[in-house]
């Protein structure tokens, strides 16, 4: 069953949010997973978005999300991207 990954993000310093950028795609793809949503404009049609940017991620499965999220490869580009940024991570199984 197929599991989505919702990122909202908010940049504090876009050179290392940049950086985190550059080191992600391979470890998303080392995990089964694919970019569906990365940095395209949001139009809120209700409430409020007050976030710089939305990333959403598909991986075959639950297991593999987590896997790659908590994974070693990933762990050094979170750290890039908390030097730059704050973001909110949620995991949706279908």
């Amino acid at each position: 069953m197929p599991a989505f990954v919702i990122v909202e993000v908010d940049i504090q310093d876009p050179v290392a949010y940049e950086e985190y950028k550059k080191h992600t795609p391979a470890t998303v793809e080392k995990y089964g997973g694919k970019f569906i949503l990365r940095g395209n404009p949001v139009e809120a049609l209700e409430g409020e978005w007050n976030h710089d940017r939305l990333v959403m991620l598909e991986f075959p499965d639950k297991n593999s999300a987590r896997d790659w999220y908590y994974s070693k490869d990933y762990q050094k580009a979170k750290e890039i991207r908390a030097k730059g940024s704050n973001a909110k991570f949620l995991l949706i199984e279908f």
